[in-house]
């Protein structure tokens, strides 16, 4: 390699390109549809699939090839460029990759769907066949630009979304027409998921079809009550700014309902408690009836629905209720065959799953089929009658695969070699993840013995194929992170010194590099979730990266330490962990000791220097929230609940940087993308002109045109090397050279 790691790190999207993901597998086991560029630094991705005997892969659609996109520029999306209802889709997925990064397949898995620059394409998936048969790639008639193309399960028809109206396309006939539209009327849309559902639930999607084609269900979305920002690049004056229906806490959330509407237009209102329960949390119509989770306000009550539009009909299956919030968990509710419904719950001081029919949902509290000691992430797969999830045991830095089914409860070997699980559930073992149909079973596995992900399919408990990563290989020394439980609660704490360093031989200046809040884990025992942490190590610092309370894997009591204050007690948590890694490693230099983080990351890096200095003595704020005023509703009324007067019992007021400007005494440099849509330019706008009016010196590193992802390659490579050239400053180091 030529590159610097920075570089190559920017020019392979974090490693990322390459790498197989989106897998969809065919009913009888036998296919696997998958997603992967041609090489680790080929940022177009392309459909694969997999036969599962022979192991042999087929490129089923290469966006390259594809009539429209070699054809050039045109209007409305078609010139190669997405159009920008789907950028937004992809900042709030964080999808940094070009081509197809999504597509939706046929019950069968006989055709897959997408879209590529705004125009809709199915492709053929073939079984095994000769290797001279190329499968069929074709343009569907739909209207251009058109997002989120997903087909019905009998693969007759295409839905998709056209300028917030909901359209279907009949693949043998050609027909294309609107089921249902706003009829021009401004901020209202059918079909797609408002801000809040992508950004902060999950939920990515606003329409779901009948699993006999026959209808639909279609989230309604009204945003025109929604309070309007606007976010304008300063570079470019004479471009307009882009209008942003942002529903900041305490202000009106876009008004959700969903509708059956049937092939022939007509509408059946999904009549729930919507005053009690705004948020639409999801839906799922794999079978009759189709289930509906919603969610109040406060987010302290969750109920599953069972829905009959026809008949106007809404069931309460079930309602859970905390006196603080309840999470929402991906993948449930699902559907074993027999017709059980899969949740997951609070019980026990763990996150648990609840295998069990309607009528005992509705009538009882069904036992959790999972022990207290297991905590439950996500719900990846129902496959007949058996449930594939992830979980962590005892060590939260390890997810395992696991399964529950008619033999009960068992872990799924991480590596794909057996049915054994020898290492599932076992953090010094990985981190693990997959899906399962028709008996077969994909395992994405990573580990600290390894780089980058594994995949290979398990069919009949037996290993099988490997499906190749394609990503390269970091060039930098292996990091080695000791991982070990910090402090009297045992906060996850990983410790990266260079690969030159000699314990004895010199003190090591200190950089913490946490993210520290909810709904993200940076300690865990993957290799790649250490690299940037190695690389800043290489430059000759000793690196702590830990996750104190709040953060994912621990169990509701430790997710809930943060209610009412998200300061207090990640703040207080880094410094225990940084005072652990002291103790064990005698080399950290505890007088010079630097922070840096993006997100709730920047935030706690700033709130670290403005509320600790004896312990911080320099910080990198990238895109920090420093008024949770200007965050959005889901996310900061979970956490704070709604604003209400300030002073000193707000907890607005409370895990606000604005109010503690004038404390700052250490180096401060904050970084800011000006198009972040997510966390808007003004957090550090405000607290830049706070510090200002107080007398207090920083630095701002304005970035024109980026947004919360900050994807442009050279962006992403030099924003290391200018925040590592500052700590350096900031510290009184030598400026010496880069190592790697």
């Amino acid at each position: 390699m030529t590159d610097t790691f920075p570089r190559q790190q920017a020019r392979t999207q974090g490693f990322s390109l390459g790498v197989p993901r989106s897998f969809q597998i065919s009913p009888d086991g036998r296919r696997v549809a998958f997603l992967r560029s041609r090489a680790g630094s080929d940022p177009v991705t392309c459909l694969w699939v997999l036969d599962v005997g022979s192991g042999r892969e087929r490129l089923v659609a290469d966006p390259a090839a594809l009539p429209a996109v070699q054809d050039g520029p045109g209007d409305d999306g078609a010139d190669g460029q997405e159009p920008a209802e789907e950028r937004a889709r992809r900042e709030r997925s964080r999808e940094q990759a070009a081509g197809i990064v999504a597509f939706a397949t046929d019950g069968d898995l006989t055709i897959a769907v997408f879209a590529v620059a705004g125009r809709v394409y199915l492709a053929e998936l073939p079984a095994e066949g000769p290797e001279s048969e190329a499968p069929s790639v074709r343009a569907v008639p739909a209207a251009v630009p058109a997002l989120d193309p997903r087909p019905d399960p009998g693969g007759r028809m295409v839905a998709y979304v056209h300028e917030g109206a909901l359209r279907i396309s009949d693949l043998a006939t050609g027909q294309d027409r609107e089921l249902i539209g706003p009829d021009g009327v401004p901020g209202l849309s059918y079909g797609l998921a408002e801000f809040i559902a992508a950004e902060e639930m999950e939920r990515q999607r606003g329409y779901w079809w009948a699993p006999d084609g026959s209808a639909l269900l279609v989230a309604r979305v009204d945003t025109s009550g929604v309070n309007r920002w606007h976010i304008a690049d300063p570079a470019q004056p004479g471009r307009p700014g882009t209008e942003v229906a942002y529903p900041a806490a305490g202000t009106p959330n876009a008004q959700v309902s969903l509708h059956q509407i049937g092939l022939d237009g007509h509408d059946y209102p999904v009549a729930w408690d919507q005053a009690a329960f705004p948020y639409l949390v999801t839906v799922n119509w794999d079978a009759d009836p189709p289930l509906i989770v919603v969610q109040s306000r406060d987010q302290r009550r969750m109920r599953l629905l069972s829905a009959d539009p026809a008949r106007g009909a809404v069931a309460v299956l079930r309602e859970d209720t905390d006196d603080r919030w309840l999470d929402i968990v991906p993948g449930v509710p699902a559907r074993t065959s027999d017709g059980r419904i899969v949740w997951a719950a609070d019980a026990g001081g763990a996150k648990r799953l609840l295998v069990a029919t309607p009528e005992e949902f509705a009538e009882d509290s069904p036992e959790p089929v999972t022990p207290a000691g297991l905590q439950v992430r996500q719900v990846l797969a129902a496959d007949g009658e058996t449930v594939l999830f992830s979980a962590s045991g005892e060590d939260p830095a390890g997810i395992g695969l696991w399964a529950w089914g008619p033999g009960g409860l068992a872990p799924v070997a991480g590596d794909g070699a057996g049915g054994d699980g020898a290492d599932a559930g076992d953090g010094d073992h990985g981190v693990t993840s997959g899906t399962r149909a028709g008996g077969t079973t994909v395992v994405s596995h990573r580990s600290l013995r390894q780089d980058g992900v594994s995949v290979r399919v398990v069919r009949d408990g037996q290993p099988g194929a490997v499906i190749a990563s394609l990503a390269e290989e970091p060039d930098l020394p292996t990091p080695e992170p000791g991982i070990f439980a910090a402090g009297p609660r045992g906060i996850r704490t990983a410790v990266l010194l260079p690969s030159w360093h000699r314990p004895g031989e010199a003190k090591l200046p200190v950089l913490l590099d946490p993210y520290g809040g909810p709904h993200a884990q940076r300690v865990l025992a993957a290799r790649g979730a250490f690299l940037t942490s190695q690389w800043l190590a290489e430059q000759g610092f000793a690196v702590v990266v830990a996750d104190g309370r709040g953060t994912p894997g621990r169990g509701p009591d430790w997710d809930r330490a943060v209610w009412h204050d998200l300061a207090s007690p990640v703040l207080a948590d880094q410094v225990e962990a940084l005072q652990a890694a002291a103790e064990r490693h005698p080399d950290l230099d505890l007088g010079r000791v630097a922070i840096r983080g993006w997100s709730f990351g920047g935030y706690l890096a700033a709130l670290a220097v403005l509320r600790r200095p004896d312990v911080f003595h320099a910080a990198v704020a990238g895109a920090p929230v420093t008024d949770w005023h200007l965050y959005d509703t889901h996310y900061t009324e979970r956490y704070l609940g709604l604003p209400g007067p300030s002073g000193d019992g707000d907890p607005y007021h409370a895990c606000s940087l604005l109010a503690d400007a004038p404390a700052l005494s250490r180096p401060l440099l904050l970084i800011h993308g000006l198009a972040d849509d997510n966390v808007v330019a003004a957090h550090t706008l405000r607290f830049s002109s706070a510090l200002l009016a107080a007398g207090r010196p920083h630095a701002v590193l304005p970035l024109s045109g980026v947004t919360h992802m900050t994807p442009q390659e050279e962006v992403a490579e030099n924003l290391l090397r200018l925040q590592v050239d500052f700590l350096r400053r900031a510290l009184g180091l030598d400026s010496g050279q880069h190592r790697v």
